[in-house]
């Protein structure tokens, strides 16, 4: 890798104002998705009963679902867990049907056909609880994104702060812009990968910014663009090394994890690929936007004591 980051040099700031309109049509299209179709939240935040049930045999799922059908259960998800006589019933609240029996009824249903059926664990969340869930989850990316402000205004510039806590809201609209359009359920799992998500471009933009940093203090005569360009072309290598590497890992638990972690393991992949671009294209362009120059990096000269008094 050492002889990409030796060889390349792109011009990525020459397509900033195409990266710009690009993100601002896909936070558009993320933002109309989420305020007309919504999220499809699952029972962590909705509320509603979870059952895991065991067969002897390997689980029928389309028998399961007409099963459910049978007595009125509507908006079930029915699916495997851990193997295939491992059953997973993700049901919404039933107006029809009491909480404190819906567990009863599901059981008797699938047991209708003479078949030994186990219930192994179930669970309750409430209509309340998942409000909560929902504030709270919304509370904690908006505590993260305040923090990450005032972390990289002391660390660094205000203007790189500001390009930073943008570039990480970019990532959190489209990841969620993403889970509206595709329907894909989102639960808890989902909001934690959303969390890990702004860490980890974070962190990709702190290198960044460093060696932005680094730069302006070397290259004298070089323009602000010309330093931006020049750093994005050296961190280039380790930002591609750690995008793939950790795209490996993902892919695998998104193949290969099986389904509880599924749409976790889905909203990191979305998120690496998206926030390895806002790296690139948001947070540096955003901070030579605000009009970042060699001299707000600069330390502050310190007078020494009894230059006063020096005569010329």
């Amino acid at each position: 890798m050492q002889i990409l980051n030796k060889e390349t040099n792109i011009d990525f700031l020459k397509l900033r104002k195409l990266a710009l309109a690009l993100s601002v049509l896909l936070i558009i299209g993320s933002l109309t998705s989420f305020f007309t179709k919504g999220l499809n939240y699952g029972l962590d935040f909705t509320g509603g009963t979870l059952i895991e049930v065991g067969y002897e045999q390997d689980a029928d799922i389309p028998k399961i679902h007409e099963q459910l059908d049978g007595i009125g259960i509507e908006g079930a998800i029915v699916q495997n867990f851990g193997s295939a006589s491992i059953v997973q019933i993700r049901m919404p609240q039933q107006d029809h049907i009491e909480n404190a029996v819906v567990g009863d009824e599901v059981l008797a249903a699938l047991r209708a056909d003479g078949l030994t059926v186990i219930k192994r664990d179930q669970s309750f969340v409430g209509p309340v609880i998942g409000e909560e869930l929902k504030e709270m989850g919304g509370l904690a990316m908006l505590v993260a994104l305040i923090c990450i402000m005032i972390y990289v205004a002391l660390r660094f510039e205000w203007k790189f702060s500001v390009g930073s806590v943008i570039a990480l809201a970019h990532d959190v609209i489209l990841i969620i812009g993403f889970f509206s359009i595709t329907e894909v359920e989102f639960d808890l799992t989902v909001l934690a990968a959303l969390l890990a998500i702004i860490g980890y471009s974070l962190n990709d933009t702190i290198v960044v910014f460093d060696r932005i940093r680094e730069n302006f203090l070397r290259m004298r005569k070089g323009s602000s663009e010309e330093v931006v360009n020049t750093s994005l072309n050296q961190t280039l290598s380790r930002t591609l090394m750690t995008s793939i590497t950790t795209m490996l890992v993902l892919l695998a638990l998104f193949f290969y994890g099986g389904q509880t972690i599924h749409s976790f393991a889905e909203a990191l992949i979305v998120g690496v690929l998206v926030g390895t671009y806002s790296s690139i294209y948001v947070a540096s362009p955003m901070a030579l936007l605000l009009g970042v120059k060699k001299e707000d990096l600069m330390p502050p000269e310190v007078e020494k004591e009894g230059e006063e008094f020096d005569t010329p």
